[in-house]
């Protein structure tokens, strides 16, 4: 999914929408306004399902950042809600039905966590308001690694699948699952070969790539520049449609692999909110990602923008869903 143009941003935007959040966040007396004296005032929440540094974390504190410092609303508190790789937060945030003044960043990791933990708390019980970005997977190994390119890898992932330890940052249903099931499948080894060993987050992942305790690692880029920079782990290919600035690897389907896969991180408040409330989160987002400040961020942290909202993202949801689903029912994972 391509990008979005960012939209205007400017004073006669901004009063739009500091007096719908203004509006909505005084209804029903929800308790996070101090006067109708401008959305500088105005307090929101948002909820990060991992831990501080993760994928979810940067999306979402860049986020309110740009908010905050472009004086689209008041200060956000933000919370870090950990454990069963987002269930716990999502099931919290079904629980908090109604909160007119709560959002939480989630993606495709919530969304296979989800199922993976059997919870009944889906992303479709949500309110999504809007995606945000996507971000290519990588495939990474130690300097010292017997694999050059990814032909290396896949010449001995086909002579004995489970020989070739893959690790990712994310538990069964992730992205860093899905993504080598799907790798695998696409160059003919069995995905339910696949020796996957799951890490809590990039740290780990790096800790265990360094200490060759695994052969290669699937996740986003952004945790690994240092690495990737001094050297210590190299990038054998990127799954997205393009090659990624500043990181000298091709593609896979450069490198003959016929397999385009992207993560995704978004947005979603409450289930049971008002229209109107939905209606302003969304125009409040609208405004951070027409800031300048938001495609600094974008660029900064290797995101492609994907910016869509609303109808159009719970489409996509329902999509997700299914993409999910399939892939870990064919796994033999549900």
């Amino acid at each position: 999914m391509g990008g979005v143009a960012a939209g205007r941003s400017g004073p006669g935007r901004r009063a739009v929408v500091a007096a719908a959040l203004v509006a909505v966040l005084a209804l029903g007396g929800c308790g996070v306004t101090r006067g109708d004296d401008g959305a500088e005032n105005q307090r929101l929440r948002m909820m990060i399902p991992n831990a501080p540094g993760g994928g979810y974390d940067q999306t979402g504190r860049a986020a309110t950042r740009v908010m905050e410092s472009a004086g689209l609303t008041g200060r956000f508190e933000v919370s870090n809600v950990t454990g069963a790789s987002g269930t716990v937060a999502m099931q919290r945030l079904v629980n908090e039905r109604g909160a007119e003044d709560l959002l939480m960043t989630m993606g495709l990791g919530v969304v296979g966590a989800t199922y993976t933990n059997g919870s009944d708390a889906r992303v479709s019980g949500a309110t999504p308001i809007a995606q945000l970005v996507e971000e290519q997977e990588g495939l990474l190994v130690p300097a010292d690694s017997p694999f050059e390119t990814v032909d290396d890898l896949v010449t001995a992932w086909l002579a004995d699948p489970g020989s070739v330890r893959v690790g990712g940052g994310s538990s069964p249903g992730g992205p860093d699952h899905l993504f080598p099931m799907q790798l695998a499948d696409a160059v003919g080894v069995d995905p339910t070969a696949v020796n996957y060993i799951s890490y809590d987050g990039g740290g780990p992942l790096t800790t265990a790539l360094l200490g060759s305790k695994i052969d290669v690692g699937t996740s986003g880029l952004a945790e690994f520049e240092g690495q990737i920079a001094d050297g210590s782990l190299r990038v054998l290919a990127v799954s997205g449609e393009e090659r990624l600035a500043g990181v000298d690897a091709p593609t896979l389907v450069e490198s003959g692999i016929d397999l385009v896969f992207t993560n995704w991180r978004g947005v979603l408040a409450p289930p049971g909110i008002p229209d109107e409330v939905r209606d302003a989160h969304i125009a409040l987002l609208e405004e951070m990602h027409g800031t300048e400040a938001w495609q600094e961020a974008l660029e900064t942290n290797g995101w492609v923008d994907a910016f869509v909202t609303g109808d159009e993202f719970e489409e996509f949801l329902v999509e997700q869903d299914e993409r999910v689903s399939g892939t870990l029912d064919e796994l033999g994972l549900l």
